[in-house]
């Protein structure tokens, strides 16, 4: 009886009366269960993992120290709600000397997050009305639509094809849609694509949110981790603050993901729109946290260290897959390469989608990717594979080329 009761009362927005009878099985948990399945199949097999999403190396040193001394100051015990002033200023240094975003106000334009993904579910709640619409890119990260769903806001997605250069068709939207359309959501570089927006971009962006009144959010969690070029922030075009907020993400670039620390910067009016909300939905993240952070924000030679070491090793996952007949590039940004699927393997297997193929390179192969149907055919591999030396990263390509000489792909 008790179950049943509790069955009536669940939020229609998270499924009410059908939450936790849906079967659907997820792409990540399919993914997940492929794997533990090809394990206990092969015991004596290696699973190369190409699918973790998260940085495989250590905390930098400096930054753990700085943690390690502040955790038990009686000054960083207590609740640091919208945040503290070092760390604020900090994020301000690190997007004029990173960035060239210059004359950020820390007590104003700024605002520490508890990771980009908080900040992302916790905006819409800021910014999202009822029947209003959210422009979001697919492939993406889906947190801000999400919760934009849950609080009666339609979903457009603009697909990212290499047609467009992995970029939104922000002409291709019509006027009806414009009309109720309050936020774009971006994300660049791109996760999973690896494309990095152009200054071309970003201004044609600033003019389109002008003339349509539409808010950007920019998540420039991979914004550091750039290969060939300079980073770029959506801040630094003209017009830009009047109507944008980017976020920042050390998870990626500081190799601290589960230390859950990041920053909002752009429109003050913005900045504090987030920290209301922010403010009723937690008590900050801990200031030792945020004082280690803020040396990282201090020292951007780490990500620069970082970045180098994920070029390599995607150089190397390049080369072994244009081996086997895949067409692939270095990435912009980010640590993941973006590919055309197979749609099967010479002489006997058909792939109908991505999907299948990432199954079949599970259970046939042991290697694990990341399957994207939502604009095309196509795998996302990670450089983040483990692999704590040259040594081992050259071993590792050199097992993923051994088992796909197995096979011939057809494309």
């Amino acid at each position: 009886m008790a179950d049943s009761l509790v069955q009536e009362l669940i939020a229609e927005r998270i499924g009410g009366k059908n939450f936790g009878k849906d079967t659907t099985v997820y792409k990540f948990e399919k993914i997940k269960r492929a794997k533990r399945a090809a394990v206990k199949a092969h015991p004596e097999v290696e699973l190369i993992d190409l699918g973790v999403g998260e940085p495989d190396g250590g905390t930098p040193e400096i930054i753990v120290r700085e943690l390690e001394r502040g955790a038990g100051q009686p000054e960083n015990r207590g609740y640091t709600d919208n945040g503290i002033l070092e760390f604020r200023e900090a994020a301000a240094w690190y997007m004029e000397q990173v960035f060239q975003v210059r004359g950020l106000d820390p007590q104003t334009q700024i605002n520490h997050s508890i990771g980009s993904k908080s900040a992302l579910a916790l905006l819409p709640s800021a910014l999202v009305d009822p029947g209003d619409i959210v422009l979001m890119t697919v492939p993406g990260y889906p947190v801000f639509g999400t919760h934009s769903a849950w609080y009666g806001a339609k979903i457009v997605n603009l697909p990212l094809t290499e047609q467009n250069g992995f970029l939104p068709d922000l002409d291709s939207l019509d006027s009806e849609t414009l009309a109720r359309a309050k936020v774009l959501v971006l994300n660049y570089p791109n996760n999973p694509t690896g494309k990095c927006a152009t200054l071309d971009f970003y201004r044609r962006a600033v003019e389109f949110a002008h003339r349509n009144r539409i808010i950007v959010v920019q998540d420039a969690a991979y914004a550091a981790l750039v290969h060939g070029r300079s980073p770029l922030s959506f801040l630094s075009v003209e017009g830009a603050l009047e109507v944008g907020i980017e976020l920042h993400s050390l998870s990626k670039s500081c190799n601290m993901t589960g230390w859950r620390i990041g920053f909002v910067c752009g429109n003050a009016l913005l900045v504090k729109a987030f920290a209301e909300v922010k403010d009723h939905s937690d008590s900050g993240q801990f200031a030792a946290i945020q004082r280690a952070a803020a040396l990282g924000l201090k020292n951007p030679q780490l990500t620069g260290e970082i970045c180098r070491k994920y070029e390599r090793k995607l150089n190397l996952l390049c080369k072994v897959f244009r081996a086997h007949g895949f067409t692939v590039r270095l990435p912009e940004g980010t640590f993941y390469l973006y590919m055309k699927s197979p749609v099967g393997i010479e002489g006997s297997v058909r792939f109908a989608s991505a999907e299948e193929c990432s199954q079949y390179l599970i259970r046939e192969h042991l290697i694990s990717t990341v399957p994207e149907d939502t604009a095309g055919r196509y795998l996302r591999l990670s450089a983040t594979f483990v692999a704590p030396s040259l040594e081992e990263e050259k071993r590792v390509a050199a097992e993923i080329g051994k088992r796909l000489d197995k096979v011939k792909f057809v494309f």
